[in-house]
């Protein structure tokens, strides 16, 4: 079987088991009494099971041994122990510091791997697996804080891997074009379970196991030589709302390592808009980001910087939001 006869069925075959799973995967969870029971930080009101996105991370699994290769086996390490690990914080939950540790200790080892075949000093590539862990760890929790409303981290997951398998097309790369393409179906093969009315939530097994595969597929790009606005590109949204809640949270002396909803999409429900609405904008906002990432892939540095501005105008307009819907819906009291 030629190699890309190989890949379209690696990705073809994830798509079938996200689907075929679901079906079996919802009512499992139902008997085992995996649910996510609403809370006050939740922008739900129904009971859920959660734990969805175990055929995610099968199906992913199943991809990574068809496609083969060792980028392969660290991208399937990297899915099977974040979302392991995800499965035991939806099954019994882990305390913050030992779940940190288990995922730097997988970080790790994938980051070694990610920079084992790098032409460089020794210093450097230790300084690039110490950077590819912190990265890879702090991505899957930025996934997961972000996954709070119904389709929204599947939709992230769905344009991030058409933009991975993209950008491996483009630099002719054998992995990056499967491995990316088999996310976007996985993606897309539990947007029907999730978006609407949710059936069925990824869980932390889901989130984690998306989160660990974006988060590789971005390290393995920029180790690669694809400029960083255009493998951040899909991620950057997500990131940056992280960080801008993080310091609001830090700056108004609130402990923000507890849980909460203070997130801006969050902040959208709360002005009234629904999940739908919600996870359509920030998806086409993802999709504007990384399309001016991939600006940086012409090579013209005038076109790169004019792209890194606006980019960054969309993000600072993204962050503002809140302020903007309030003063909006104050206006509207008023002239009533």
């Amino acid at each position: 079987m030629s190699g890309e006869l190989t890949n379209l069925v690696a990705v073809a075959a994830c798509g079938a088991v996200v689907a075929a799973a679901e079906a079996v995967t919802v009512p499992l969870l139902r008997r085992a009494a995996i649910i996510d029971v609403p809370s006050h930080r939740s922008s739900h009101t129904i009971p859920t099971p959660r734990g969805g996105g175990i055929p995610v991370a099968a199906g992913l699994l199943v991809a990574c041994g068809l496609i083969g290769g060792a980028d392969a086996t660290v991208f399937g390490f990297a899915v099977a122990a974040f979302g392991l690990l995800g499965l035991v914080e939806d099954l019994h939950g882990l305390p913050p510091g030992r779940r940190l540790i288990w995922q730097a200790a997988a970080s790790a080892m994938v980051a070694i791997v990610l920079v084992s075949g790098l032409a460089a000093s020794t210093v450097r590539v230790a300084l690039l697996a110490g950077l590819c862990l912190v990265w890879i760890t702090g991505f899957v929790n930025v996934f997961n804080f972000m996954d709070g409303v119904n389709g929204i981290s599947a939709a992230h997951a769905l344009i991030a891997g058409v933009v991975y398998a993209g950008l491996g097309w483009w630099r002719h790369d054998g992995f990056m074009v499967p491995a990316g393409a088999a996310v976007a179906v996985g993606a897309l093969a539990f947007l029907p379970w999730n978006a609407g009315r949710a059936r069925v939530f990824l869980g932390d097994a889901g989130s984690y196991a998306l989160g660990a595969a974006l988060a590789t597929l971005a390290a393995y790009a920029v180790l690669h030589g694809i400029p960083a606005e255009a493998a951040l590109g899909p991620l950057v949204l997500y990131l940056a709302d992280t960080a801008w809640t993080l310091q609001r949270r830090i700056r108004a002396g609130e402990r923000w390592l507890e849980p909460h909803r203070s997130h801006i999409y969050q902040r959208w429900c709360d002005a009234g808009w629904s999940h739908q609405r919600v996870t359509v904008t920030a998806a086409a906002i993802t999709v504007l980001l990384s399309l001016l990432g991939a600006a940086s892939l012409a090579g013209d540095p005038v076109l790169r910087a004019a792209a890194d501005l606006a980019g960054a105008a969309v993000l600072l307009a993204y962050l503002r939001s809140p302020a903007l819907l309030a003063r909006h819906a104050l206006q509207a009291e008023e002239a009533c």
